[in-house]
């Protein structure tokens, strides 16, 4: 299911990489061009306003998206959420192309028709030679799934060892899937412990000007304040988003797994037939 080519121009290494540095140039642009001037028009708007003696209670309460992830913490967070959802996003695509292939009739039987070890070789082959020709099916857990029961059936003439086949090639792909999640699972945590950096930044630059605040001028206080709150609020609130589209693609991979199980059994494994050992059990019947 997952691609053996772990180099460089593999997907699982361009798509995290390539990932990244969209999501940096993407926000990038994106506050350079929108966030901070528009965070900057507010904050001069608020100066005249104040000044002036003109702000009303409704406008000094009223808190702007653009305010709260102007500072360069917030961004950090932004890029990250952004880099996180990207690699969710390829891990989506992946599970919905391996499930495209639950369309697709791999072993084709007549009804009434039973697959016995000596048959199972052959369209072990014919199954083979299939997925050779088509480069989709390739490196796909389905297919893989299938070959390795019918040829565990033809070595063994054990049903039970063909459905233990899927079951071991199903739990190795499922651990797959789940390792594959742990860049993202990363991001998760960082997120957060972006905002506290961004909270410990600005409280310690809040007390460097205390003797200010001191003598009247708070305002350089309550800016570094508004950095420590910001941070802390924004890296939450993208860490909660996050994680539920995390938990939405994990249990989509979950379901994958399952329903290939599930498609082996009723498309294979209950087809399949030993002989010898029938004509066994009804002598000592």
């Amino acid at each position: 299911m997952i691609s053996r080519n772990k180099g460089i121009l593999s997907l699982e290494f361009l798509v995290p990489n390539l990932g990244l540095l969209f999501a940096i140039l993407f926000v990038e642009l994106c506050y350079s061009t929108v966030v901070r001037p528009r965070a900057e028009e507010l904050m001069i708007s608020r100066k005249l306003q104040a000044a002036q003696g003109s702000m009303s209670t409704k406008n000094m309460h009223e808190r702007s998206v653009y305010l709260i992830i102007k500072d360069q913490e917030p961004e950090a967070e932004v890029i990250f959420c952004l880099w996180g959802m990207i690699v969710l996003g390829y891990k989506l695509v992946q599970v919905s192309r391996e499930r495209a292939l639950f369309k697709h009739h791999f072993i084709r039987a007549q009804p009434g028709e039973r697959i016995i070890p000596d048959d199972a070789f052959d369209r072990y082959k014919e199954l083979k030679t299939a997925i050779e020709r088509e480069p989709r099916w390739r490196e796909r857990l389905l297919p893989e799934c299938l070959l390795a029961a019918l040829h565990r059936f033809h070595a063994t003439n054990s049903v039970q060892d063909a459905a233990n086949a899927v079951r071991e090639r199903a739990e190795l792909a499922a651990d797959q899937l789940d390792s594959s999640l742990s860049l993202v699972r990363y991001i998760a945590w960082a997120i957060p412990a972006i905002g506290f950096i961004g909270t410990v930044r600005g409280i310690g630059d809040a007390l460097s000007f205390a003797e200010q605040a001191i003598h009247g001028d708070i305002s350089a206080v309550t800016s570094w304040l508004g950095l420590a709150f910001n941070s802390t609020f924004v890296g939450l609130l993208l860490c909660i988003f996050l994680m539920y589209a995390l938990h939405l693609v994990q249990s989509r991979q979950e379901a994958f797994i399952i329903e290939t199980q599930t498609y082996c059994r009723d498309n294979l494994i209950d087809l399949m037939r030993v002989p010898q050992r029938e004509e066994t059990s009804g002598i000592f019947s």
